[in-house]
């Protein structure tokens, strides 16, 4: 086997699989690391190695041992910076590693938005093991309600909407609780012009976006900050749209960002202007390369392990048409047994595909972040109207029994 056709995945959860997978098809060898005994990857992959992702110098080591020829951290942002890391080092396919760092940390990608002149709402770093009194002093200039969050976890975790200064403190305990880094961020909440977080995917080749997979996120009113699937067309206007694909190629290349698939989080605000809350430096969680791949025709995994490998993914051009997608996380609002599924009979004519995560009889955990996802359905509509419809009425067509503890 020769050396240039090894690739090394950081990540082997059930929605890095899929990566695995496209990497063998596409004919390489695959070397995984996880730092979980019980990840499903190690039984896809051609190697193994139990080591964690974030350690950037035994993965170098891994890396040189196995001679390869490539390296991702498909669908993480904890190990994407390992990734650019290792690639600088080695020589390999990779964008910079400043700029990964920087989309990886908001306090970090916050200063590079404001320094690059694109929106971005007021912010501050705080500290996690700041006194209630320095809280206080860091957002004393803030307009509320304030959003508080961690700066280096992904899946809507640890963030709290403050209304109230004096409250400010319980959000920032709670926000520590989720980071690694021990730095947090408290930013202005954007009013919403359009009523939807625009979420979605776009691929980069070459330092321009080619691929244009802008979906509006769909939320519980008993968890509203965690989104709960994604629909195409986003039903943005042609000037929302327009705005946020300019903010999105501006951001692109003032980062130096050169191939890939980034992740996207848009709020549009008054006027019409795009605030970009996160361009993730990898694919979206929640299989949302998945569902774009349904809607575009196009393999997104398959062209991120391509372009890892700096192999040509070919044509990646793609805007969303008239084609209703969406995919739905299963989840519950309660911790419990989960007891099953049940789909009305048109939820079920239009679901095309089903991936659980849970049995029936399993512990399950109220949702609060990506991470406690019961499983995953795929829907497809014959038009807005009919995707709309079901979807305003989404819990009598999709209803998940679980018994309270």
């Amino acid at each position: 086997m020769k050396p240039e056709q090894t690739i090394l995945l950081l990540g082997g959860s059930r929605q890095q699989v899929v990566a695995i997978q496209a990497a063998k098809a596409c004919g390489y060898r695959t070397v995984l690391c996880d730092y979980l005994p019980d990840n499903p990857g190690q039984y896809h992959a051609d190697v193994f190695y139990q080591e964690s992702t974030t350690d950037r110098e035994t993965i170098l080591e891994i890396a040189r041992k196995e001679a390869i020829g490539g390296i991702i951290a498909y669908s993480s942002d904890p190990a994407a910076p390992t990734a650019a890391y290792v690639a600088e080092q080695l020589g390999l396919p990779t964008n910079p590693l400043a700029a990964v760092e920087a989309m990886s940390v908001k306090t970090l990608f916050r200063k590079h938005m404001l320094d690059a002149g694109l929106p971005c709402p007021q912010a501050v770093g705080i500290d996690a093991g700041a006194k209630p009194d320095e809280i206080m002093r860091a957002v004393s200039d803030l307009k509320f309600p304030v959003v508080v969050k961690p700066t280096d976890s992904s899946g809507s975790k640890g963030v709290t909407i403050v209304g109230k200064p004096e409250e400010v403190p319980a959000a920032v305990a709670h926000a520590a609780s989720f980071g690694r880094n021990g730095v947090l961020i408290a930013e202005e909440f954007i009013e919403r012009a359009f009523p939807y977080v625009v979420g979605g995917d776009v691929f980069v080749l070459d330092g321009k976006v080619r691929f244009w997979g802008l979906m509006s996120c769909l939320r519980d009113d008993a968890c509203p900050l965690v989104p709960v699937g994604e629909k195409t067309p986003a039903g943005l206007s042609e000037t929302q749209y327009e705005k946020s694909k300019a903010v999105l190629q501006e951001l692109v290349t003032s980062l130096g960002i050169r191939f890939g698939e980034l992740n996207v989080e848009i709020i549009i605000g008054k006027n019409d202007i795009p605030y970009v809350i996160e361009l993730g430096s990898r694919a979206g969680g929640n299989m949302i390369p998945v569902q774009l791949s349904d809607a575009s025709g196009i393999d997104l995994v398959r062209a991120n392990v391509m372009c890892a490998m700096g192999d040509d993914p070919g044509n990646l051009d793609w805007e969303p048409s008239g084609e209703c997608y969406v995919h739905y996380v299963l989840h519950s609002n309660v911790d419990g047994t989960f007891e099953g599924v049940e789909l009305s009979q048109a939820a079920e004519d239009a679901c095309y595909r089903k991936v659980m995560y849970k049995e029936p009889g399993s512990p399950v955990e109220a949702l609060d972040g990506a991470n406690k996802a019961l499983g995953i359905l795929f829907f497809k509509f014959g038009s807005g109207s009919e995707m709309d419809g079901l979807l305003s009425e989404i819990g009598s067509h999709v209803k998940v029994a679980v018994s309270e503890r």
